[in-house]
């Protein structure tokens, strides 16, 4: 990408857009506390170096050319960019900015509290505000600007319009048990096995909930004989402890849980259920430096852990 002409300066931007806005180079001078002489001579400068009449002085009232209408446009828009970047440095500068993003299950016991503890370690480090919740949840509140960023497990195609989704990682759910599971003790070991005992699964409309969906048709499963609906991983957690229950969860959720021994993951093979996890945003939404400092933490853990 070519570099901006080193010639054209701040001043000749805000002389131009000021000219316009006034209607006028004696009330633009007035606006912005410079001298007419100044002013004019901003104007000269700016389209020597563009080499084209950026207003129409023939006329009783200057009025912009066909040049002048389309680099105005530009002009606005860079002056307006600056000047949001200039508050977002103030802002974080002063301790008044806030990260707000939503954490799926599939993301709150892993990545996000290590994406935080990364992020607040950084120079940009601020407020953090998590939501948790199912997916209908967070990306309603997304789409609405409550929160800037939602990290877990990507929705379904249908969901997504408007939304952007990047992708950091695949991971497969397993079926996390108690370490004194009846089913441990089996020596085929099939999906099929499931269908006695109870089942912890995600509520119709969460993301996984598909993907538990498409694993038990392609086992033969057409319903389990006892679920129990949650997204709450604390939840989960203790049920599996105490019960029979088979909870269908994603591998990060109990990553620590299955290393130390706490669950077992049943010998099943999961391979069907792998998923993209990532972060989604609004399309097209402007990123403040504290969120795109959070953002590229998210990134940092991911890529760290994956």
């Amino acid at each position: 990408m070519p570099l901006l002409d080193p010639r054209i300066k701040l001043r000749h931007l805000t002389c131009f857009v000021e000219t316009d806005r006034q209607g006028g180079v004696v009330a633009a001078a007035e606006a912005l506390g410079l001298s007419q002489p100044a002013i004019s001579k901003s104007l000269a400068e700016l389209e020597t170096i563009l080499g084209v009449a950026l207003f129409d002085r023939s006329r009783r009232k200057l009025a912009l050319t066909d040049y002048g209408a389309v680099f105005l446009r530009s002009a606005n828009l860079a002056l307006a960019a600056l000047q949001q970047g200039v508050e977002s440095v103030s802002q974080a500068g002063n301790g008044d900015a806030v990260v707000r993003l939503g954490a799926l299950p599939t993301a709150e016991v892993e990545v996000v509290p290590r994406a935080v503890a990364h992020f607040a370690m950084g120079p940009l480090a601020a407020r953090v505000h998590v939501e948790s919740g199912p997916s209908p949840h967070l990306l309603g509140l997304l789409r609405g600007g409550g929160i800037d960023l939602v990290v877990g497990r990507m929705s379904a195609p249908d969901v997504m319009e408007g939304l952007t989704f990047e992708h950091l990682y695949s991971e497969p759910l397993v079926l996390a048990v108690r370490p004194a599971h009846p089913l441990l003790a089996q020596t085929e070991h099939a999906l099929r096995m499931v269908e006695p005992f109870p089942a912890l699964v995600p509520p119709r409309g969460a993301i996984i909930r598909q993907t538990v969906e498409t694993v038990l048709l392609a086992a033969g499963i057409t319903s389990l004989a006892r679920e129990i609906e949650t997204v709450s991983n604390s939840f989960g957690r203790a049920y599996a402890l105490l019960s029979d229950a088979v909870w269908f969860i994603s591998h990060s959720v109990v990553a620590a849980d299955l290393a130390s021994g706490a669950l077992v993951a049943l010998d099943v093979d999961m391979s069907a259920s792998f998923g993209a996890i990532g972060i989604t945003t609004r399309a097209g939404a402007e990123t403040d430096l504290p969120t795109a400092a959070f953002i590229a933490s998210v990134r940092q853990v991911a890529g760290s852990s994956s």
